[in-house]
């Protein structure tokens, strides 16, 4: 077996030959470039709190202990702010010595600040299945900002199947952005991947440079698409004259990066959060890029990244131009079959700064 990430037609076949087991048939769209969607299951329970099982315990003993209550997703259930639940998923592993595995949200996940991880038995870390690992997968799910109506087979997360070493070195990076311009910033600093930095300059006729959500929302339904009116759940931020923001604790910003980003077809990439020495908040819930990301030839030119953003304990000024995360290269086992873009009507190719699809313009 070839060393990188599985492409789609891999990811298949891992599903043919048992090491991804599904409960239900797959879904239309659930195998992307790089990545399968997971889908939640009938049973979820509202816990206590967040937690890791630890190197000897299932989540299954963790759930009894810890668990409130029961939820039935079959009909659907509303899953509150401020909550933790934890949620059976329709795909479970069997997973060879030579294959691990990660998890991320989903972009519209992240963009929702709908928080959610997979765990799985005997974890110590989260997002991480550990190469050999058989058992079921589950996703901690807790919303930040507004409700969320999800059901049976509704997608939050995605996961990644990795065969031996597919991270790039940073010489491997200069290399690869010297020749395929891996962002628009000729001059990229790699340090642990390329920087990316955010935008808040006015760029449009209206100053527009991000969102902010609303607090006391209606719910919205993961599963529906251009469903609600943007100004019901979010407030438009507009450039200031010294091209800075103020983030306030506790709130949720949508804001994009000033470099346009290119995934070249055989590579796949992930955004990493920047050292968080140089300030108090997180960049990104949605961490995957997949092949083709911002690649001229499925249609993708001049995408940006959109950063999800969420300030810690004190109010935190971030300045147009200010590195806010990095990318993370990785390579592919083999090319997938279809890029990220046109041919899949993937949701946010070409895109600037954008809410999640859920959201009517």
């Amino acid at each position: 077996m070839k060393q990188g990430i599985f492409s789609s037609g891999m990811l298949a076949a891992a599903i043919a030959e048992g090491l991804i087991a599904i409960s239900d048939p797959l879904a239309p769209g659930q195998v992307q470039p790089a990545s399968l969607d997971l889908r939640l299951a009938r049973r979820a329970w509202r816990v206590r709190a967040s937690f890791l099982p630890g190197a000897h315990r299932t989540v299954a003993a963790c759930i009894d202990r810890l668990a409130l209550h029961e939820i039935d997703l079959s009909a659907g259930a509303v899953l509150e702010t401020g909550c933790v639940y934890i949620a059976e998923l329709c795909e479970s592993m069997a997973l060879p010595d030579n294959v691990a595995a990660g998890a991320n949200p989903k972009s519209s996940t992240g963009r929702l600040d709908v928080f959610t991880r997979v765990i799985v038995d005997r974890a110590q870390s989260f997002d991480t299945i550990p190469a050999g690992y058989h058992g079921p997968l589950y996703a901690e799910i807790s919303p930040r900002t507004f409700p969320v109506l999800v059901r049976k087979g509704s997608r939050l997360s995605q996961i990644r199947l990795r065969h031996g070493i597919v991270r790039l070195s940073d010489t491997e990076t200069l290399a690869l952005h010297a020749r395929e311009k891996l962002t628009s910033d000729a001059a990229a600093s790699v340090a642990g991947g390329i920087g990316v930095s955010v935008d808040l300059s006015a760029q449009t006729p209206d100053g527009l440079v991000g969102y902010r959500g609303k607090r006391h929302t209606g719910l919205v339904d993961i599963d529906r698409v251009a469903a609600y009116a943007m100004r019901d759940y979010w407030e438009p931020i507009h450039a200031e004259a010294h091209d800075a923001l103020v983030l306030d604790p506790g709130e949720f910003y949508i804001l994009a990066s000033k470099e346009a980003v290119h995934v070249p077809p055989d590579y796949a990439a992930e955004m990493v959060p920047f050292d968080p020495l140089v300030g108090e908040f997180r960049v990104h819930y949605a961490g995957f890029f997949d092949p083709g990301f911002g690649h001229s030839a499925a249609g993708g030119s001049g995408s940006r990244a959109v950063l999800e953003v969420r300030s810690h304990d004190v109010p935190f000024i971030i300045e147009d131009g200010q590195t806010v995360g990095r990318l993370v290269y990785e390579r592919m086992a083999e090319r997938p079959a279809q890029l990220y873009g046109a041919d899949l009507k993937s949701n946010y190719q070409a895109q600037g700064l954008k809410l999640s699809k859920h959201f009517r313009a």
